[in-house]
């Protein structure tokens, strides 16, 4: 069998290095050694290769990554690195305060008047500066765990949001922040680096392996594919023959465009996520995986990803502390085996989750109270004369220690009268620490740009090809519209249920063409198709509405563009519109007693296919300019009624007052209305 496998190793050795990385060698459970095309490689192989490395989360994960370090070791590679500074950053915030914060009708119309008049400096903005980062400065290394402690509101989210460059635009940022002396136009951060939200957005009708592998195929595979090409190289040039599970895996992990991918089901191990991976996420109406659970599917949505710098938020919302210990030590040995950069924030950890985090972030009112290593957290408060009690958790000493309600009980120089001592006193003491003056140090001499790894930062502002950002967006849409199949099906229902309806109530016997009575009945029939094309555009409202937080979540990441996101939905759902308009034109046309000609027939239905088109579109943009299920409908109800009102049917064009004339040429049912009337009353039948 060795002799088999060593010749079989030999042939594919021989293969040219574009050829080679796309093939391995898998070993079946008879035995049996044969090579596979690992583009081809399907659920059951990537699960038995995992299930091979990692068997166990908590005993083998450190094993396989120390195998994965040691193969790149050994022909002298190293993983990208990232170093992240931030030196004098400030954020602030302008908003009104007291009653004009209020969200009342009065306010929302003032706010808009006074925002225009500020913006062509009429008026001076009544908003009032509010400061959420003051000063802040600190470094985050590769290979050391960094935790973010701090009270509510101390500023911790948008750190988090400063260091991923994803700041919102309308707050006022200065200060520096770089990755490896880069700054952020420089590259794309969005992609470099992870951000982690604490909320929970994902798509409901979707399973956790699909939400990962989705995640995964967006994101591509970064610069694993160049490693692994030179790896290949390198090992070839000095006959080193690697683990073939470990070769498969890094092999299938460089491979991008794939539906699924081996590192979707190596973070559901680690995650301990495969005994739901099957399972639907869920939502408040669709039961799914539980609250814990939905956290974790959040993490992996990220470090799925080629990601070498994590900014979490909050990660263990939900979580007991057994599972936060264990996410947070995968985190740790991946941090420290492969240097990978980490920054966590955690509300409340436990003595053993904080034991396992190198370096501490003390935030408290923006400033930095603290911030180096673990070891010299307590020296530090010591120092200032805060002492924490045997039996007191250190993280929740640290949250306290700084809060006027709550710092008088740490004071441990009881010879002294205790007095408060702010944040500002204890950000400006800290300045003074040896600690301190080191990270001052260190700051001082700029990082060496040639140092930085050349796949370390991003500069592509998406993972994959937009072929292939099309093609993943698209397999989605379909996938969707499998699970919300009882839609489209009560749809059709809908639609036969109303073409039967306007048979009975058009029936052909009774309907005549002698006299201008019997045209406006003729027409009052072909309104009612209008509207009923009109109407059946109304269900994108809800559709689209309940997809816009992952989605809006997804853009931001640099997941997609939003052409991307929105050319699937129109083109997949064309072919139900004309199925629709197909039924009702079919069940219709020849009971009502239309002209009878095969040309105008055809003519109606395409108007009427038109006109659903319109109508899906107009509630879709509505849908996104709204953003929630209240304000969409409010002006979703609004658009209808003016489209009908104004569309020169209910109201002749006549009748409508002068001011209101625009209405009239803008409604796009009007040009429906008169198209599909030309086309019936010009026929032969209505002639004579």
């Amino acid at each position: 069998d060795d002799d088999e496998e060593a010749l079989k190793w030999a042939a594919l050795e021989k293969l040219p290095t574009i050829a080679r990385v796309r093939r391995g060698l898998y070993a079946e459970d008879e035995g049996n050694i044969r090579e596979i095309d690992l583009k081809d490689l399907g659920p059951v192989e990537r699960r038995k290769i995992i299930e091979r490395l990692v068997k166990t989360a908590e005993e083998d994960n450190e094993k396989f990554l120390f195998k994965l370090k040691d193969r790149l070791q050994r022909v002298g590679l190293d993983f990208p690195t990232i170093e992240v500074r931030f030196e004098c950053l400030n954020v602030e915030a302008k908003a009104y305060v007291g009653g004009r914060a209020l969200p009342t009708v009065y306010n929302f119309f003032v706010n808009i008047v006074e925002g225009f008049l500020g913006f062509i400096r009429v008026l001076p903005s009544r908003k009032k500066p509010f400061p959420i980062l003051h000063n802040a400065s600190g470094i985050i290394k590769p290979g050391r765990m960094t935790l973010l402690l701090g009270p509510p509101s101390s500023g911790k989210t948008t750190l988090l949001l400063a260091l991923a460059g994803k700041l919102d635009p309308d707050l006022k940022v200065s200060g520096k922040v770089t990755y490896n002396g880069h700054e952020m136009n420089e590259f794309v951060p969005q992609r470099t680096s992870a951000y982690i939200s604490q909320h929970d957005l994902h798509i409901p009708e979707m399973t956790v392996r699909e939400t990962l592998a989705f995640s995964a195929r967006c994101q591509g595979v970064g610069p694993r594919y160049e490693m692994l090409a030179e790896l290949s190289r390198r090992e070839k040039a000095a006959n080193i023959k690697p683990d073939p599970d470990l070769d498969m895996f890094m092999k299938a992990a460089s491979i991008e465009g794939n539906e699924a991918s081996v590192t979707t089901d190596y973070i559901i191990k680690i995650l301990g996520l495969d005994i739901c991976a099957d399972t639907l996420v869920g939502d408040q109406m669709i039961r799914g995986i539980s609250g814990g659970q939905r956290k974790r599917v959040t993490t992996g949505e990220m470090i799925v990803g080629p990601s070498r710098a994590l900014f979490m938020d909050e990660i263990s919302t939900g979580l007991d502390s057994s599972t936060t210990f264990q996410i947070v030590n995968s985190l740790k040995e991946t941090i420290h085996i492969l240097q990978a950069t980490a920054l966590i924030s955690l509300l409340q950890p436990a003595p053993e989750t904080y034991d396992l985090f190198d370096d501490i972030i003390l935030l408290s009112d923006g400033q930095v109270v603290y911030q180096g290593p673990r070891e010299n957290v307590l020296e530090f408060f010591e120092h200032m004369g805060f002492k924490c009690p045997q039996r007191k958790g250190v993280a929740d000493f640290l949250q306290e220690v700084t809060s006027k309600k709550d710092q008088e009980q740490y004071w441990s120089k009881k010879e002294e009268p205790y007095e408060y001592v702010s944040v500002t006193e204890f950000a400006e003491a800290f300045l003074a620490f040896h600690i301190g003056h080191m990270i001052a140090d260190e700051l001082a001499v700029p990082f060496n740009k040639q140092k930085s790894h050349p796949g370390a930062l991003a500069m592509e502002k998406y993972g994959i090809s937009k072929k292939e950002l099309l093609k993943a967006c698209t397999a989605r849409e379909y996938l969707l519209m499998q699970r919300n199949r009882f839609v489209y099906i009560f749809k059709f229902v809908q639609v036969i249920v109303m073409s039967s309806i306007a048979m009975s109530l058009f029936l052909r016997v009774k309907m005549h063409r002698n006299t201008v009575r019997d045209g406006q009945v003729y027409m009052g029939s072909l309104f009612y198709a209008l509207v009923l094309a009109l109407f059946n555009g109304f269900a994108e409202l809800s559709l689209n509405i309940l997809k816009l937080p992952s989605f809006y979540k997804q853009r931001d990441l640099l997941f997609y563009p939003a052409w991307a996101y929105s050319l699937p939905r129109v083109v997949l759902k064309f072919p139900i519109s004309i199925v629709e308009m197909a039924i009702f034109v079919c069940l219709t046309y020849y009971p009502i007693g239309y002209d009878p000609s095969v040309i105008r027939f055809f003519r109606q239905y395409l108007l009427l296919l038109l006109v659903n088109q319109m109508a899906g579109g107009l509630f879709r943009m509505i849908a996104s300019m709204g953003r929630t299920m209240i304000v969409a409908y409010t002006f979703g109800s609004c658009a209808l009624l003016s489209v009908l009102v104004l569309g020169g049917f209910i109201l002749s064009r006549v009748n409508i007052k002068k001011w209101w004339k625009w209405g009239y040429w803008i409604s796009p049912l009007m040009y429906g209305q008169n198209a599909i009337a030309v086309n019936e009353f010009l026929g032969s039948k209505w002639s004579h």
